[in-house]
Protein backbone atom coordinates (compact mmCIF):
# COMPACT_ATOMS: atom_id res chain seq x y z
CA UNK A 1 0.00 0.00 0.00
CA UNK A 2 1.47 3.35 -1.06
CA UNK A 3 1.23 6.60 0.82
CA UNK A 4 -1.12 9.17 -0.66
CA UNK A 5 -0.29 12.88 -0.84
CA UNK A 6 -0.45 14.31 2.67
CA UNK A 7 0.22 10.96 4.33
CA UNK A 8 3.57 12.20 5.65
CA UNK A 9 1.73 14.76 7.74
CA UNK A 10 -0.80 12.18 8.89
CA UNK A 11 1.94 9.72 9.81
CA UNK A 12 3.99 12.20 11.77
CA UNK A 13 1.40 14.39 13.45
CA UNK A 14 0.72 14.17 17.15
CA UNK A 15 -2.69 13.27 18.65
CA UNK A 16 -5.72 15.06 17.23
CA UNK A 17 -8.51 16.62 19.30
CA UNK A 18 -11.07 13.78 18.78
CA UNK A 19 -8.52 11.29 20.10
CA UNK A 20 -8.59 13.00 23.51
CA UNK A 21 -12.21 11.86 23.80
CA UNK A 22 -11.16 8.31 22.94
CA UNK A 23 -8.48 8.47 25.63
CA UNK A 24 -10.91 9.56 28.32
CA UNK A 25 -12.90 6.38 27.79
CA UNK A 26 -9.90 4.02 27.80
CA UNK A 27 -10.03 1.59 30.73
CA UNK A 28 -6.47 1.48 32.01
CA UNK A 29 -4.40 -0.67 34.35
CA UNK A 30 -1.23 0.95 35.74
CA UNK A 31 1.49 -1.55 36.72
CA UNK A 32 4.55 -0.60 38.80
CA UNK A 33 7.13 -3.31 38.00
CA UNK A 34 9.74 -2.18 40.54
CA UNK A 35 12.97 -3.96 41.35
CA UNK A 36 13.52 -4.87 44.99
CA UNK A 37 15.70 -2.25 46.73
CA UNK A 38 18.73 -4.57 46.95
CA UNK A 39 18.52 -5.46 43.28
CA UNK A 40 17.96 -1.83 42.27
CA UNK A 41 21.07 -0.80 44.21
CA UNK A 42 23.18 -3.45 42.47
CA UNK A 43 21.81 -2.46 39.07
CA UNK A 44 22.53 1.23 39.66
CA UNK A 45 26.02 0.46 40.96
CA UNK A 46 26.77 -1.63 37.88
CA UNK A 47 25.84 1.22 35.55
CA UNK A 48 28.19 4.12 34.99
CA UNK A 49 26.81 6.99 37.07
CA UNK A 50 23.75 4.94 38.03
CA UNK A 51 21.41 6.48 40.59
CA UNK A 52 19.06 4.52 42.82
CA UNK A 53 15.45 5.74 42.72
CA UNK A 54 14.95 6.85 46.32
CA UNK A 55 11.17 7.01 46.21
CA UNK A 56 9.06 4.35 47.86
CA UNK A 57 7.19 2.04 45.43
CA UNK A 58 3.74 3.30 46.48
CA UNK A 59 4.72 6.92 45.75
CA UNK A 60 6.13 5.88 42.36
CA UNK A 61 2.90 4.04 41.54
CA UNK A 62 0.76 7.04 42.56
CA UNK A 63 2.86 9.26 40.31
CA UNK A 64 2.45 6.84 37.38
CA UNK A 65 -1.33 6.82 37.92
CA UNK A 66 -1.21 10.64 38.03
CA UNK A 67 0.61 10.68 34.70
CA UNK A 68 -2.08 8.46 33.18
CA UNK A 69 -4.80 10.71 34.59
CA UNK A 70 -3.03 13.74 33.07
CA UNK A 71 -4.14 12.57 29.59
CA UNK A 72 -7.65 11.64 30.78
CA UNK A 73 -7.17 7.88 30.84
CA UNK A 74 -9.68 6.08 33.04
CA UNK A 75 -7.44 4.33 35.58
CA UNK A 76 -9.44 1.29 36.73
CA UNK A 77 -6.69 -0.09 38.95
CA UNK A 78 -3.02 0.43 39.79
CA UNK A 79 -0.80 -2.23 41.30
CA UNK A 80 2.83 -2.95 42.22
CA UNK A 81 4.71 -5.96 40.85
CA UNK A 82 7.96 -6.51 42.77
CA UNK A 83 10.77 -7.99 40.68
CA UNK A 84 14.09 -9.60 41.50
CA UNK A 85 15.24 -8.87 37.93
CA UNK A 86 13.57 -7.99 34.60
CA UNK A 87 12.92 -10.78 32.08
CA UNK A 88 14.30 -10.17 28.54
CA UNK A 89 11.09 -11.32 26.81
CA UNK A 90 8.33 -9.75 28.91
CA UNK A 91 10.05 -7.73 31.70
CA UNK A 92 7.69 -9.46 34.18
CA UNK A 93 8.00 -13.11 35.19
CA UNK A 94 5.73 -15.72 33.59
CA UNK A 95 3.53 -16.01 36.69
CA UNK A 96 2.92 -12.25 36.85
CA UNK A 97 2.14 -12.10 33.14
CA UNK A 98 -0.51 -14.81 33.58
CA UNK A 99 -1.87 -13.18 36.75
CA UNK A 100 -2.31 -9.82 34.99
CA UNK A 101 -3.83 -11.53 31.94
CA UNK A 102 -6.69 -12.74 34.14
CA UNK A 103 -7.11 -9.33 35.75
CA UNK A 104 -7.11 -7.57 32.38
CA UNK A 105 -9.79 -9.88 31.03
CA UNK A 106 -11.96 -9.66 34.16
CA UNK A 107 -11.81 -5.85 34.32
CA UNK A 108 -12.09 -5.38 30.54
CA UNK A 109 -8.85 -3.42 30.42
CA UNK A 110 -8.05 -1.76 27.06
CA UNK A 111 -4.64 -0.32 27.95
CA UNK A 112 -1.82 -1.29 30.33
CA UNK A 113 0.68 1.37 31.42
CA UNK A 114 3.98 -0.17 32.55
CA UNK A 115 5.89 2.27 34.79
CA UNK A 116 9.29 1.28 33.38
CA UNK A 117 11.20 1.38 30.10
CA UNK A 118 10.20 -1.53 27.85
CA UNK A 119 12.10 -2.76 24.83
CA UNK A 120 10.05 -3.06 21.61
CA UNK A 121 10.16 -6.88 21.99
CA UNK A 122 8.91 -6.77 25.59
CA UNK A 123 6.13 -4.38 24.62
CA UNK A 124 5.05 -6.58 21.69
CA UNK A 125 5.11 -9.79 23.76
CA UNK A 126 3.05 -8.28 26.57
CA UNK A 127 0.44 -7.07 24.08
CA UNK A 128 0.15 -10.58 22.63
CA UNK A 129 -0.10 -12.15 26.09
CA UNK A 130 -2.69 -9.71 27.40
CA UNK A 131 -4.68 -8.90 24.27
CA UNK A 132 -4.54 -5.19 25.07
CA UNK A 133 -2.43 -2.21 24.15
CA UNK A 134 0.69 -1.60 26.27
CA UNK A 135 2.76 1.57 26.67
CA UNK A 136 5.75 2.19 28.92
CA UNK A 137 6.72 5.23 31.00
CA UNK A 138 8.57 6.87 28.11
CA UNK A 139 5.60 6.50 25.78
CA UNK A 140 3.23 7.87 28.41
CA UNK A 141 5.37 10.94 29.12
CA UNK A 142 5.77 11.60 25.41
CA UNK A 143 1.99 11.38 25.05
CA UNK A 144 1.55 14.00 27.78
CA UNK A 145 4.18 16.27 26.25
CA UNK A 146 2.37 15.99 22.92
CA UNK A 147 -0.83 17.20 24.58
CA UNK A 148 0.64 20.04 26.61
CA UNK A 149 3.17 21.69 24.29
CA UNK A 150 1.75 24.93 22.89
CA UNK A 151 4.60 26.93 21.35
CA UNK A 152 6.02 26.18 17.93
CA UNK A 153 9.36 25.06 19.38
CA UNK A 154 7.70 22.96 22.06
CA UNK A 155 5.59 21.17 19.45
CA UNK A 156 8.58 20.48 17.21
CA UNK A 157 10.72 19.22 20.10
CA UNK A 158 7.98 16.83 21.20
CA UNK A 159 7.40 15.58 17.68
CA UNK A 160 11.11 14.93 17.19
CA UNK A 161 11.22 12.93 20.43
CA UNK A 162 8.06 11.05 19.37
CA UNK A 163 9.63 10.06 16.08
CA UNK A 164 12.93 8.98 17.62
CA UNK A 165 10.95 6.75 19.98
CA UNK A 166 8.78 5.41 17.18
CA UNK A 167 11.59 4.34 14.87
CA UNK A 168 12.08 1.05 16.68
CA UNK A 169 8.38 0.61 17.52
CA UNK A 170 6.66 0.98 14.20
CA UNK A 171 4.08 -1.61 15.19
CA UNK A 172 2.74 1.21 17.38
CA UNK A 173 3.20 4.27 15.16
CA UNK A 174 0.24 6.55 14.58
CA UNK A 175 -0.32 6.17 10.79
CA UNK A 176 -3.47 6.63 8.73
CA UNK A 177 -4.09 2.89 9.24
CA UNK A 178 -4.18 3.31 12.98
CA UNK A 179 -6.64 6.19 12.66
CA UNK A 180 -9.02 3.82 10.93
CA UNK A 181 -8.76 1.60 14.03
CA UNK A 182 -9.50 4.50 16.36
CA UNK A 183 -6.20 4.54 18.21
CA UNK A 184 -4.56 7.68 19.56
CA UNK A 185 -0.97 8.71 20.03
CA UNK A 186 1.06 5.62 20.89
CA UNK A 187 -1.94 3.50 21.71
CA UNK A 188 -2.54 1.85 18.34
CA UNK A 189 -0.51 0.20 15.56
CA UNK A 190 -0.32 0.06 11.75
CA UNK A 191 -0.17 -2.88 9.40
CA UNK A 192 3.10 -4.78 9.16
CA UNK A 193 3.30 -4.12 5.40
CA UNK A 194 3.72 -0.40 6.09
CA UNK A 195 6.81 -0.69 8.32
CA UNK A 196 9.52 0.01 5.74
CA UNK A 197 7.56 2.81 4.10
CA UNK A 198 6.74 4.30 7.47
CA UNK A 199 10.39 4.17 8.57
CA UNK A 200 11.41 6.15 5.49
CA UNK A 201 8.64 8.71 6.08
CA UNK A 202 9.65 9.09 9.73
CA UNK A 203 13.32 9.68 8.86
CA UNK A 204 12.35 12.26 6.22
CA UNK A 205 10.12 14.05 8.72
CA UNK A 206 12.87 14.05 11.38
CA UNK A 207 15.25 15.77 8.95
CA UNK A 208 12.58 18.41 8.20
CA UNK A 209 11.88 19.02 11.90
CA UNK A 210 15.58 19.40 12.71
CA UNK A 211 15.85 22.09 10.00
CA UNK A 212 12.76 23.87 11.34
CA UNK A 213 14.12 23.70 14.88
CA UNK A 214 17.36 25.36 13.80
CA UNK A 215 15.31 28.30 12.52
CA UNK A 216 13.22 28.46 15.72
CA UNK A 217 16.34 28.23 17.89
CA UNK A 218 17.93 31.12 16.00
CA UNK A 219 14.82 33.20 16.67
CA UNK A 220 14.92 32.34 20.38
CA UNK A 221 18.61 33.18 20.44
CA UNK A 222 17.87 36.62 18.96
CA UNK A 223 15.18 37.16 21.60
CA UNK A 224 17.66 36.24 24.32
CA UNK A 225 20.23 38.62 22.85
CA UNK A 226 17.69 41.45 22.83
CA UNK A 227 16.89 40.70 26.50
CA UNK A 228 20.60 40.81 27.35
CA UNK A 229 20.84 44.25 25.78
CA UNK A 230 18.06 45.58 28.05
CA UNK A 231 19.66 44.03 30.14
CA UNK A 232 17.49 42.49 32.81
CA UNK A 233 18.70 39.61 34.96
CA UNK A 234 16.90 36.30 34.37
CA UNK A 235 15.37 34.36 37.27
CA UNK A 236 14.31 30.83 36.27
CA UNK A 237 11.89 28.58 38.13
CA UNK A 238 12.72 24.87 38.19
CA UNK A 239 11.32 22.01 40.20
CA UNK A 240 9.60 18.66 40.23
CA UNK A 241 6.38 18.53 38.28
CA UNK A 242 3.39 19.79 40.30
CA UNK A 243 5.64 21.51 42.87
CA UNK A 244 3.71 24.76 42.36
CA UNK A 245 6.01 26.62 39.96
CA UNK A 246 3.21 28.08 37.85
CA UNK A 247 1.26 29.17 40.92
CA UNK A 248 4.40 30.87 42.23
CA UNK A 249 4.96 32.45 38.80
CA UNK A 250 1.42 33.82 38.83
CA UNK A 251 1.82 35.11 42.38
CA UNK A 252 5.05 36.96 41.57
CA UNK A 253 3.94 38.34 38.20
CA UNK A 254 0.16 38.62 38.53
CA UNK A 255 0.02 36.55 35.32
CA UNK A 256 -2.54 33.90 34.42
CA UNK A 257 -0.34 30.95 33.44
CA UNK A 258 -2.11 27.57 33.58
CA UNK A 259 -1.72 26.37 37.17
CA UNK A 260 -3.51 23.13 37.99
CA UNK A 261 -3.05 20.28 40.42
CA UNK A 262 -1.90 18.12 37.52
CA UNK A 263 1.39 16.57 36.47
CA UNK A 264 3.02 18.49 33.62
CA UNK A 265 0.46 21.31 33.58
CA UNK A 266 3.17 23.57 32.09
CA UNK A 267 5.37 22.46 29.22
CA UNK A 268 6.33 25.66 27.45
CA UNK A 269 8.63 28.33 28.85
CA UNK A 270 6.86 31.56 29.85
CA UNK A 271 8.62 34.81 30.77
CA UNK A 272 7.39 37.99 32.46
CA UNK A 273 9.04 41.08 33.94
CA UNK A 274 8.88 41.41 37.75
CA UNK A 275 10.06 44.31 39.91
CA UNK A 276 12.03 43.56 43.07
CA UNK A 277 11.63 45.53 46.34
CA UNK A 278 14.05 48.32 45.33
CA UNK A 279 12.58 48.62 41.86
CA UNK A 280 15.04 46.55 39.84
CA UNK A 281 13.27 44.67 37.00
CA UNK A 282 14.03 40.99 36.39
CA UNK A 283 12.73 38.50 33.85
CA UNK A 284 11.01 35.56 35.59
CA UNK A 285 10.91 32.39 33.49
CA UNK A 286 8.63 29.40 34.18
CA UNK A 287 9.78 26.02 32.81
CA UNK A 288 8.69 22.43 32.33
CA UNK A 289 8.53 20.38 35.51
CA UNK A 290 11.20 17.73 36.04
CA UNK A 291 10.37 14.15 36.87
CA UNK A 292 12.24 11.02 37.89
CA UNK A 293 13.33 8.67 35.11
CA UNK A 294 12.78 11.42 32.55
CA UNK A 295 13.41 9.85 29.13
CA UNK A 296 16.90 10.78 27.94
CA UNK A 297 15.52 11.79 24.55
CA UNK A 298 13.35 14.40 26.26
CA UNK A 299 16.22 15.89 28.26
CA UNK A 300 18.00 16.36 24.92
CA UNK A 301 14.88 17.48 23.06
CA UNK A 302 13.96 20.12 25.63
CA UNK A 303 17.48 21.38 26.21
CA UNK A 304 16.72 24.39 23.99
CA UNK A 305 13.61 25.29 26.00
CA UNK A 306 15.69 24.98 29.18
CA UNK A 307 18.35 27.39 27.94
CA UNK A 308 16.80 30.08 30.15
CA UNK A 309 17.69 27.85 33.12
CA UNK A 310 21.24 27.21 31.90
CA UNK A 311 21.92 30.94 31.41
CA UNK A 312 19.82 32.29 34.31
CA UNK A 313 21.38 34.65 36.83
CA UNK A 314 19.32 33.13 39.67
CA UNK A 315 17.58 29.75 39.74
CA UNK A 316 14.65 29.11 42.08
CA UNK A 317 14.40 25.39 42.90
CA UNK A 318 10.74 25.09 43.90
CA UNK A 319 9.96 22.15 46.19
CA UNK A 320 6.63 20.86 47.46
CA UNK A 321 7.55 20.37 51.12
CA UNK A 322 4.09 18.99 51.89
CA UNK A 323 4.79 15.96 49.67
CA UNK A 324 5.94 12.79 51.42
CA UNK A 325 8.69 12.25 48.83
CA UNK A 326 10.00 15.81 48.73
CA UNK A 327 13.62 14.74 49.40
CA UNK A 328 13.61 12.19 46.59
CA UNK A 329 11.95 14.68 44.23
CA UNK A 330 14.66 17.20 45.10
CA UNK A 331 17.34 14.63 44.30
CA UNK A 332 15.75 14.02 40.88
CA UNK A 333 15.75 17.75 40.08
CA UNK A 334 19.37 18.14 41.20
CA UNK A 335 20.41 15.21 39.01
CA UNK A 336 18.81 16.82 35.93
CA UNK A 337 20.35 20.21 36.77
CA UNK A 338 23.76 18.54 36.79
CA UNK A 339 22.97 17.00 33.37
CA UNK A 340 22.24 20.52 32.12
CA UNK A 341 25.61 21.73 33.42
CA UNK A 342 24.15 23.71 36.36
CA UNK A 343 25.95 23.43 39.71
CA UNK A 344 23.23 22.91 42.37
CA UNK A 345 25.76 23.78 45.10
CA UNK A 346 26.31 27.31 43.76
CA UNK A 347 24.39 29.15 46.49
CA UNK A 348 25.07 32.54 44.89
CA UNK A 349 22.92 31.39 42.02
CA UNK A 350 20.46 28.79 43.34
CA UNK A 351 17.74 29.39 45.97
CA UNK A 352 15.61 26.58 47.39
CA UNK A 353 11.96 27.64 47.65
CA UNK A 354 10.04 25.41 50.06
CA UNK A 355 6.52 25.77 48.71
CA UNK A 356 3.01 24.74 49.86
CA UNK A 357 3.55 25.70 53.50
CA UNK A 358 -0.23 26.24 53.70
CA UNK A 359 -0.67 22.44 53.50
CA UNK A 360 1.60 21.76 56.48
CA UNK A 361 0.36 21.08 60.02
CA UNK A 362 1.39 23.96 62.37
CA UNK A 363 4.00 21.84 64.16
CA UNK A 364 5.65 20.76 60.88
CA UNK A 365 5.69 24.33 59.62
CA UNK A 366 7.34 25.46 62.87
CA UNK A 367 9.92 22.67 62.54
CA UNK A 368 10.81 23.67 58.97
CA UNK A 369 11.14 27.33 59.97
CA UNK A 370 13.61 26.16 62.62
CA UNK A 371 15.53 24.20 59.99
CA UNK A 372 15.68 27.29 57.76
CA UNK A 373 17.04 29.48 60.57
CA UNK A 374 19.85 27.03 61.36
CA UNK A 375 21.03 26.75 57.75
CA UNK A 376 24.07 28.86 56.70
CA UNK A 377 22.95 32.22 55.31
CA UNK A 378 24.43 31.60 51.86
CA UNK A 379 22.38 28.44 51.31
CA UNK A 380 19.30 29.30 53.34
CA UNK A 381 16.00 28.20 51.78
CA UNK A 382 12.79 30.24 52.06
CA UNK A 383 9.46 28.76 53.21
CA UNK A 384 6.52 30.08 51.20
CA UNK A 385 2.98 29.45 50.07
CA UNK A 386 2.48 30.51 46.47
CA UNK A 387 -1.25 29.99 46.97
CA UNK A 388 -1.69 32.38 49.94
CA UNK A 389 1.27 34.67 49.25
CA UNK A 390 2.97 33.90 52.57
CA UNK A 391 6.76 34.41 52.34
CA UNK A 392 6.71 36.33 49.01
CA UNK A 393 8.41 39.43 50.47
CA UNK A 394 11.19 37.28 51.94
CA UNK A 395 11.62 35.49 48.62
CA UNK A 396 11.87 38.72 46.62
CA UNK A 397 14.40 40.14 49.10
CA UNK A 398 16.45 36.95 48.80
CA UNK A 399 16.43 37.13 44.98
CA UNK A 400 17.49 40.75 45.20
CA UNK A 401 20.29 39.86 47.59
CA UNK A 402 21.63 37.15 45.27
CA UNK A 403 21.57 39.50 42.28
CA UNK A 404 23.26 42.23 44.30
CA UNK A 405 26.17 39.95 45.20
CA UNK A 406 28.52 41.44 42.60
CA UNK A 407 26.75 44.75 41.91
CA UNK A 408 28.47 48.01 42.83
CA UNK A 409 26.76 50.66 44.99
CA UNK A 410 27.19 54.38 44.25
CA UNK A 411 26.34 57.53 46.22
CA UNK A 412 25.03 60.14 43.80
CA UNK A 413 24.12 63.79 44.38
CA UNK A 414 21.34 64.92 42.01
CA UNK A 415 20.76 68.61 41.41
CA UNK A 416 17.18 69.80 42.21
CA UNK A 417 16.74 70.84 38.55
CA UNK A 418 17.85 67.43 37.18
CA UNK A 419 14.52 65.62 37.21
CA UNK A 420 15.56 63.57 34.17
CA UNK A 421 18.66 62.35 36.01
CA UNK A 422 16.61 61.29 39.03
CA UNK A 423 14.19 59.47 36.72
CA UNK A 424 17.15 57.71 35.02
CA UNK A 425 18.39 56.38 38.37
CA UNK A 426 14.98 54.97 39.24
CA UNK A 427 14.67 53.36 35.82
CA UNK A 428 18.18 51.95 35.43
CA UNK A 429 19.34 51.25 39.00
CA UNK A 430 18.06 50.05 42.36
CA UNK A 431 17.52 53.03 44.65
CA UNK A 432 18.51 51.82 48.12
CA UNK A 433 18.26 55.15 49.96
CA UNK A 434 17.09 58.71 49.22
CA UNK A 435 17.69 61.86 51.25
CA UNK A 436 17.94 65.61 50.73
CA UNK A 437 20.80 67.84 51.91
CA UNK A 438 20.65 71.46 53.10
CA UNK A 439 21.09 72.81 49.54
CA UNK A 440 18.07 70.87 48.26
CA UNK A 441 20.11 68.31 46.31
CA UNK A 442 18.85 64.72 46.38
CA UNK A 443 21.34 62.22 47.77
CA UNK A 444 20.83 58.75 46.29
CA UNK A 445 22.40 55.43 47.21
CA UNK A 446 21.96 53.24 44.12
CA UNK A 447 23.00 49.71 43.19
CA UNK A 448 23.55 49.09 39.50
CA UNK A 449 24.44 46.28 37.12
CA UNK A 450 28.19 46.24 36.29
CA UNK A 451 27.54 46.75 32.57
CA UNK A 452 25.62 49.98 33.33
CA UNK A 453 28.33 51.44 35.55
CA UNK A 454 30.04 53.43 32.73
CA UNK A 455 26.71 55.06 31.82
CA UNK A 456 26.14 56.11 35.43
CA UNK A 457 29.61 57.62 35.85
CA UNK A 458 29.27 59.51 32.55
CA UNK A 459 25.91 60.94 33.57
CA UNK A 460 27.00 61.71 37.15
CA UNK A 461 30.76 62.45 37.14
CA UNK A 462 30.72 63.14 40.89
CA UNK A 463 29.23 59.72 41.74
CA UNK A 464 31.22 57.91 44.43
CA UNK A 465 31.45 54.10 44.51
CA UNK A 466 31.10 52.70 48.04
CA UNK A 467 31.47 49.00 47.22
Amino acid sequence: MKHKPGDIETLTKGPAEPEKEIASGTRTLVVGPYLTSRRASKTAAAEDGGVVNLRIPQARLEEAAGLAAAIDLHVVQSTIASLASPRPATYLGKGKVEEFAGLIKADEIDLVVMDCALSPVQQRNLEKAWGSKVIDRTGLILEIFGRRARTREGGLQVELAHLAYQKSRLVRSWTHLERQRGGFGFLGGPGETQIEADRRVILERMVRIEKELESVKRTRSLHRESRRKVPYPVVALVGYTNAGKSTLFNRLTSAEVLAENMLFATLDPTARVVKLPHGAPVILSDTVGFISDLPTMLVAAFRATLEDVISADVILHVRDVSHGDTEAQSADVIAILRELGVDPDDHNRLIEVWNKSDLLPPEEKARLLGVVEHRPAEGQPVLVSALTGDGMDRLKALIEGRLAHERPVFHVSVDPSDGAGLHWLYQEAEVLDRREDASGATLIAARIAPEKEPRLTRRFPGARRTR
